[in-house]
């Protein structure tokens, strides 16, 4: 299809068609304009992978390592490679816009999306996010940075004010979506649920209109996060082009009467409409054909960068003594909750159905050459573990029947089944889901299987739902979760909280399993101020009754005469997920008393961490070998064994700081909604500026990360352009070229990290400021000499709140030049002149 004449399409549009044209069709497509040859586009979540357009029953795609993982790598090579396979994904799934990356600040180790988001650093963040959408957008794919701006908690996220000086937006928040754009101006920006000093950002004229379009000089299209738009006029005016997703609420009939009423002028409408067909004209040379089939990939050559990207994120914290890397010709015991599940990724708009997972267990066994045995240890489930993939079918497949209908099971009409699946996970969330015999959005579902148990025992089973649902055996209720329901977190926060009930089972025998489900109108919760997402969601799971104490009891038996232990803890989506913050910084109960027993019984035991942002670890110092391996997607375990075996050497850097505990954290007492605020109390002095600022020792710090290898950083060479040389488009740079030597005998990748310190004037700065980082590879005894660029006016502004503008204070600044280790190069460089300036 030719390029549209955005200009002549604009005069032929009528006012109905270009109202149509700024919301979207449904929830993954723009609306066509056929008659004007003006294609629907589709758009796909986003921060780890591109979905499609079903989050029921898709198809499965490549999940990367979630982005805090990506952050630790601060490899800006690797991001471009993650970038290309997003774009390839995307077009596999006829995706012409990606949703994603996310790029707001860890201000908190507690917030529900955290993992969705690199770092708590704008530097690393903007760097990281810059080189991934340029990749992409090179693959003809466009990018969407989100979410425009200071969207970092969950708790009355569609509501709450966030009260932040100017500043602190400028220096911190603002800032990876500025050095992001420096690299590669997105195609597209997806505004923020929240508010910002009192405005919400989809209808904020001064954040859309005067930074960034005005200031920033950014011209792309502006889209609201899912049921992010609150207003009519006011949205359109502040400059927001489409409200997510359709059908529309906000625009139609009310913004053909705000047109009309001269509420909205004629030519703020036409600035949207410009937006829309010029990102019509953007993505047009992918040829993607509307309704385009979805297709997987899942090439040899993308699990493989996939593998590398996870092994490239996991973070040695310790290794005393050494007791890593692992003997491949030993024996190994693993034990622990994650050990054979595969914590891929969290939960959420980031979660997708993979090509496939590799839990650490598999890993890890598939490495070693000797004995690997197991003991669970504890288990570290919230809601009970799915049932689906251990139910078979009355024909004997995996999983269980899925069978659609119209009436109720008590109808007491003959019930007719419009839509029947076979699915294996018991968790669907029917927010796309559609079916044309399907005549409103109440209907029901009953789900059937058949149960064989292994063991013999009392079991638990559990069911949560948006909706109503009841889980039978053989015809008996064991779980009635159908009134008095009670709200949970699930679902984006939009379930019940999980009812469980018991049955004692007999091993060997087989037990028919139903579900009777009905959709979020059969629902008796109270749902006002909660975002319902489509005809609702269910899950369902069961798990063998076992006492906590039996099972931690003969983990630390195991690990008294056993030779290499590995403890795979931490989080899963179930505890990391959109719609819920976290209450605190723990490991699931008992998952602290497992480690710390094991640790007592065996002192070399290695303990592998899973999440997306900090835990405590009250264990901490007894523990030899600490690792941090976060959510790793689908080639996890296989990243974690190349580790843990060393055949690939650590390398990574923690994107975030550890906090010892919650109390420590500096947005802790202002962390979560109050009365519909949020205060940003810590202003500038988020994760290290903080700890660095008050003389706080973290657990560990940010930019820490150890290697099988020792490296040497020599010859600090300092050079700037003439201070009398005017700015140009460009800038003045600073470039610090240091000698890296990799002393050890083994080969491996340094982070070289730039830090500036700023003189003490009468204003309040922090410590020192990453400006600048780059990854080198070395061979044994191999040097390099690695030069990081960065523009003298970044690596030295603040924002002045009384000018309005940054400025770049005359006088002498410290650059400071660390990595693995604690040696520090220490050089200088002066700003002869104070300056101010604005734009990117």
């Amino acid at each position: 299809m030719a390029p549209i004449d955005v200009e002549k399409a604009i005069e032929e549009l009528t006012l109905g068609e270009k109202v149509a044209l700024t919301a979207g069709r449904d929830f993954w497509h723009t609306v066509p304009i056929p008659r004007l040859n003006i294609p629907a586009l589709r758009m796909s979540d986003g921060p780890n992978g591109v979905r499609g357009t079903r989050f029921f029953n898709g198809i499965p795609a490549a999940c990367f390592p979630c982005a805090t993982a990506l952050g630790a790598t601060w490899d800006a090579e690797l991001l471009s490679e993650v970038g290309t396979l997003m774009g390839d994904e995307a077009i596999a799934k006829g995706v012409h816009i990606v949703l994603g990356p996310t790029i707001n600040i860890q201000r908190s180790p507690l917030g529900g999306r955290g993992f969705e988001s690199f770092s708590e650093d704008g530097v690393l963040s903007g760097t990281l996010a810059g080189h991934l959408c340029k990749a992409m957008q090179d693959k003809g794919v466009a990018a969407t940075l989100k979410h425009f701006v200071c969207n970092d908690q969950e708790h009355e996220r569609m509501a709450v004010n966030s009260i932040i000086t100017q500043r602190a937006l400028r220096e911190i928040y603002l800032l990876p979506f500025q050095l992001a754009m420096r690299i590669c101006r997105s195609a597209c920006i997806m505004t923020a649920y929240n508010k910002v000093n009192g405005t919400h950002v989809s209808e904020n004229e001064f954040l859309i209109t005067d930074v960034l379009r005005k200031e920033w000089g950014w011209d792309g299209l502006v889209m609201s996060d899912w049921f992010g738009t609150y207003s009519t006029s006011d949205a359109i005016n502040a400059g927001l082009d489409i409200e997510m997703p359709g059908k529309t609420r906000w625009r139609g009939e009310a913004l053909s009467h705000a047109v009309s009423s001269n509420k909205v002028a004629q030519f703020k409408l036409d600035e949207r409409v410009r937006n829309v067909l010029n990102l019509v004209n953007w993505v047009e040379p992918l040829g993607i054909p509307e309704g385009a089939e979805e297709i997987a990939l899942n090439r040899p050559e993308d699990q493989a960068l996939m593998r590398r990207a996870a092994a490239e994120s996991v973070v040695l914290l310790k290794n005393e003594g050494a007791p890593l890397p692992l003997k491949k010709d030993g024996p190994l015991l693993v034990i622990g909750p994650n050990a054979k599940q595969a914590a891929y990724c969290g939960g959420g708009s980031a979660s997708l159905a993979p090509y496939y997972t590799v839990t650490p267990f598999d890993g890890v066994s598939a490495k070693s050459n000797g004995d690997v045995k197991f003991s669970q240890g504890v288990y570290s489930h919230k809601e009970l573990p799915l049932l689906g993939s251990l139910m078979k079918t009355k024909d004997g497949k995996t999983g269980f029947t899925f069978k659609v209908y119209n009436e109720h099971p008590s109808s007491g009409t003959e019930r007719t089944v419009v839509d029947e699946l076979q699915l294996i996970p018991s968790l669907g969330f029917l927010m796309d889901y559609v079916n044309p015999k399907i005549k409103s959005l109440t209907y029901y579902v009953d789900m059937e299987g058949y149960f064989t148990p292994e063991e013999s025992g009392i079991y638990d089973f559990g069911v949560t739902v948006v909706g109503t649902g009841r889980l039978l055996i053989d015809g008996e209720i064991v779980v009635d979760n159908t009134k008095n329901q009670k709200q949970g977190s699930a679902f984006f926060g939009t379930a019940t909280i999980e009812e469980r009930g018991e049955k004692e089972l007999k091993a060997g025998q087989t037990y028919k399993v139903v579900f009777e489900f009905g959709t979020a109108p059969t629902s008796d919760l109270d749902t006002r101020g909660i975002v319902a997402f489509g005809a609702g969601g269910f899950r369902f799971g069961a798990s063998r009754r076992v006492s906590q104490e039996d099972l931690i009891s003969a983990a630390v038996e195991q690990a008294k005469t056993a030779k290499q232990v590995v403890i795979f803890a931490g989080l899963t989506s179930e505890w990391e997920t959109e719609g819920y913050d976290r209450d605190h910084m723990d490991l699931p109960p008992g998952s602290d008393e497992l480690i710390t027993r094991v640790l007592a019984a065996n002192a070399n035991a290695i303990v592998v961490i899973q999440s997306g942002t900090p835990v405590t670890m009250p264990w901490v110092n007894d523990a030899r070998a600490v690792v941090q391996a976060w959510f790793g997607g689908n080639e996890c375990g296989n990243g974690i064994a190349d580790v843990l075996y060393g055949d690939v050497n650590p390398s990574a850097k923690l994107p975030v700081t550890f906090p010892r505990r919650l109390q420590d954290n500096p947005s802790y007492v202002n962390f979560r909604s109050e009365r519909g605020r949020v205060l940003y109390g810590e202003d500038i002095y988020v994760g290290y500026r903080y700890f660095e600022k008050s003389d706080l020792a973290p657990a560990f710090p940010f930019g820490h990360g150890l290697s099988y290898t020792t490296f040497t950083r020599s010859d600090l060479n300092i050079q700037t352009v003439p201070e009398e040389a005017k700015y140009s488009e460009s800038g003045e740079t600073i470039t610090a070229a240091v000698t890296v030597t990799n002393t050890g005998s083994i080969a491996g990748a340094e982070v070289v990290q730039l830090w500036v310190v700023p003189p003490k004037t009468d204003v309040n700065r922090p410590v020192r400021e990453l400006k600048a980082f780059q990854k080198v590879f070395l061979q044994p005894g191999e040097s390099k000499t690695v030069q990081l660029t960065v523009e003298k006016k970044l690596a030295t502004s603040w924002w002045d709140e009384q000018r309005e503008q940054w400025i770049s204070e005359k006088g002498e600044y410290e650059v400071l030049i660390t990595g693995t280790g604690d040696e520090e190069l220490r050089g200088k460089f002066e700003v002869g002149k104070t300056r101010f300036w604005l734009g990117l």
